[in-house]
């Protein structure tokens, strides 16, 4: 037995000086990567762009996540929808979230792309996510293939999944959790905040789900530093299902983020590109990374995961459309390994005809040609809406509540994720047990607006 170990321990130090062998080698440069060829057989006329359609829509939150999106994010229930008519008559359709996105898809764009190839275009970084989502579908769609086709080489049929929703009571995880287990979900990722209760919120959770069930929680820096951060994080550890911790602490802090990664038993994540991944890699900061943004961008990041051997998850957002098209990148990428983030779980409508089906905690990918999905014609004219300005932000007035009576309100006042932004400056209270937060509804009473006045933007208002 000894000898078996000892073998087993060499050929794992062999493959580690192989992998820090080559990312050395690499110095200051990851590596490179070009588009696949895709089939030829269709002569260019037909894929060139004749119409580009675009409506924008106000697809409301299921009940349960939307108690919990009203706090920070309501803006998340505007997409717009982009429809792409080419000369074969195809039409390919994509999305975007307009206020929580990679790139919108400007007018600019649109006029630039009229009566161009649209295989041509497609892998351009500027063209915004809705209109790249459907040019793949188009181009895929008139070449007969999958848009996993125009990617790469399908190495999985099948690529896992996870339910999402931001901070929420105890109740209400417990609840996403079960609901996500009776679907066929296998993970579910969520916040972690001072304003909730963790230890509830665990305790709660795992009791209707399995152990093979897993929870993922993005704490977006506010645990702070690694003394306070693993002080929390090791009181959660005999959970079987606590799988991921993301971002627990400020991602600059490298040295702290390597101490938790080795510290901890579940893994940690990190977003890929903030520090430099070569830094991450070099440093062992973390045991795999969220990835988002363009085509080109998951495909080259996604090179330099694999030479360092490390995982993500995809986070892709918006409704089914958006999943769908995820789906075909976890067919080809090899180290999309973590069940894909795509919080399309959130809406009352996925905005196709039929929904994606998870079964054991992973979908199927899509065979039939483009996304492998139609889009509900019915539900573009149901919630069709005017396209906002700016970022719609109503005021909202949060009360957070201690045990020993403290109470915390904060006003809103037109700050994006205002209140995260409290809790990632120290300016509210650290990890407690029994804390809880609701949204107070503006009824226009005086004291509603004395409130809201007298806390924030710039901190607080304790009482």
């Amino acid at each position: 037995m000894a000898h078996r170990s000892s073998t087993i321990g060499s050929l794992q130090s062999r493959r580690d000086f192989f992998k820090w062998t080559a990312l050395a080698a690499l110095s200051s440069q990851l590596p490179t990567w070009s588009p696949p060829a895709f089939a030829n057989h269709v002569s260019s006329k037909w894929l060139t762009i004749e119409s580009i359609d675009r409506v924008t829509l106000n697809v409301p939150f299921r009940e349960t996540p939307a108690r919990a999106m009203e706090k920070e994010v309501s803006h998340w229930v505007y997409s717009e929808v982009v429809q792409v008519k080419l000369k074969s008559g195809v039409v390919g359709f994509g999305e975007t979230m307009l206020f929580y996105t990679w790139r919108t898809t400007s007018d600019e764009i649109v006029q630039k792309a009229i009566g161009k190839n649209a295989a041509e275009m497609m892998w351009q970084d500027d063209l915004g996510a809705g209109l790249q989502i459907a040019l793949f579908d188009a181009v895929a769609k008139t070449l007969e293939s999958p848009v996993h086709h125009l990617l790469g080489t399908k190495i999985n049929d099948k690529t896992p999944l996870s339910w999402w929703n931001i901070d929420t009571s105890p109740e209400d995880m417990a609840a996403e959790c079960k609901l996500a287990f009776d679907q066929g979900y296998l993970a579910y990722k969520t916040k972690g905040r001072p304003w909730f209760d963790l230890w509830a919120q665990m305790e709660q959770a795992t009791k209707v789900v399995p152990a093979e069930f897993k929870i993922d929680m993005d704490f977006n820096d506010t645990l702070l530093d690694a003394d306070r951060g693993i002080e929390i994080l090791k009181q959660f550890e005999h959970y079987p299902q606590v799988d991921i911790w993301e971002t627990p602490i400020p991602q600059s802090d490298v040295a702290g983020n390597t101490r938790i990664a080795a510290e901890m038993k579940a893994k940690v994540a990190m977003h890929y590109g903030n520090p430099k991944p070569l830094t991450v890699f070099q440093e062992k900061a973390c045991d795999g990374f969220v990835l988002g943004g363009s085509a080109r961008t998951l495909m080259e990041a996604n090179a330099a995961c694999r030479l360092a051997d490390l995982p993500f998850w995809l986070q892709l957002t918006g409704t089914g459309i958006t999943a769908a098209w995820s789906l075909h990148f976890g067919a080809v990428l090899s180290q999309a390994q973590w069940p894909a983030v795509n919080c399309h779980q959130l809406y009352t409508h996925n905005l196709l005809t039929e929904p994606i089906i998870v079964q054991a905690g992973k979908a199927t990918v899509p065979d039939k040609p483009g996304l492998g999905f139609e889009l509900d014609q019915a539900a573009l004219e149901k919630f069709r809406t005017n396209k906002p300005s700016t970022r719609p932000d109503p005021p909202r007035l949060i009360e957070t509540t201690w045990p020993n009576g403290r109470r915390m309100y904060l006003g809103s006042h037109g700050v994006l994720n205002f209140i995260l932004k409290q809790a990632n400056l120290g300016n509210i209270p650290f990890f407690e047990r029994g804390v809880t937060t609701r949204v107070i509804p503006n009824d226009g009473s005086a004291k509603w607006k004395e409130l809201y006045d007298k806390s924030g933007p710039d901190k607080p208002l304790f009482v």
